[in-house]
């Protein structure tokens, strides 16, 4: 019987021959540009195409993946995002990584982001702590302290409809009048990485795609934090958002987005009653 360590063990292998494609193609300009505006390159393609002949060949199950589909089989398949953060990679912007999960009954079970261009790969098991290029991290806190901050991975996206610019432009302003500091890594697995390490407090992911989150979201699962979609409900494979952090970053991200859409401006301020 295939335990998850093995599936971990076997999806970090063959990582590690894809990074050896993202290191050897960076920099690389658009080769494939689709009809909603975005763009992969040679490499985006190249990589997906070794992580899916080699996850299928050594475990049986199936691969879906943001640049050649594939089926999402919840019960268990594999979830590939070749280049998180393409453009960040074609411009040599070290804010890009490989996002590699196992869906298993609906959720995320294990989950690999390797981020080359930093030297940081994140590995987690459910139910496990998370690893930091092989080493145990200790779990997070549940608070921020002021000026912590929270990844919103993009203010503009191609897949924008549920969570337009102005939409994100507005959480945004409103996020600066909280204790959490906005910042802007171009990459939803970069941000996850960072919640995991505690580096940020919190990351809000307004992408509605597996293959952008489900990596992300079992490693901030691990390290401790709250996992949620954008109305605090339990984060599922069909979510339009996500939303991860220490408890109380968590809680002042979901007050600021709730205010945003009524309109009003109820973020925490630093000193405000609770």
């Amino acid at each position: 019987m295939t335990t998850l360590a093995d599936y971990l063990r076997i999806a970090e292998d063959i990582v590690g021959e894809a990074r050896e494609v993202f290191i050897s193609h960076l920099g690389a300009a658009p080769a494939l540009f689709k009809s909603n505006g975005d763009f992969a390159t040679e490499a985006d393609v190249a990589i997906e195409t070794l992580l899916r002949e080699r996850l299928i060949a050594a475990t049986g199950l199936p691969v879906h993946g943001e640049e050649q589909g594939g089926r999402l089989d919840p019960k268990a398949c594999w979830v590939v995002d070749p280049i998180d953060g393409t453009s960040n990679y074609s411009s040599g912007n070290p804010n890009c990584a490989i996002l590699v999960s196992l869906i298993m009954d609906g959720q995320p079970v294990v989950a690999v982001t390797d981020v080359p261009l930093m030297d940081m790969r994140l590995t987690g098991i459910d139910g496990g702590p998370v690893y930091l290029n092989g080493m145990a991290l200790p779990p997070l806190g549940h608070s921020c302290d002021l000026g912590a901050q929270v990844g919103v991975g993009s203010v503009s996206s191609p897949d924008s409809q549920g969570w337009p610019t102005n939409k994100r432009l507005h959480i945004m302003s409103q996020l600066a009048a909280s204790s959490l500091r906005t910042r802007i890594s171009g990459s939803v697995g970069v941000d996850y990485a960072f919640v995991a390490q505690g580096i940020y407090s919190a990351s809000i992911s307004f992408s509605p795609h597996l293959w952008d989150n489900s990596a992300g979201v079992l490693l901030a699962r691990c390290a401790g934090a709250e996992v949620t979609d954008e109305l605090g409900n339990p984060w599922t494979l069909s979510a339009e958002c996500a939303v991860a952090g220490t408890r109380q970053a968590h809680e002042i991200a979901l007050r600021t987005m709730a205010a945003s859409e009524n309109g009003g401006n109820d973020a925490e301020r630093p000193g405000a009653q609770r």
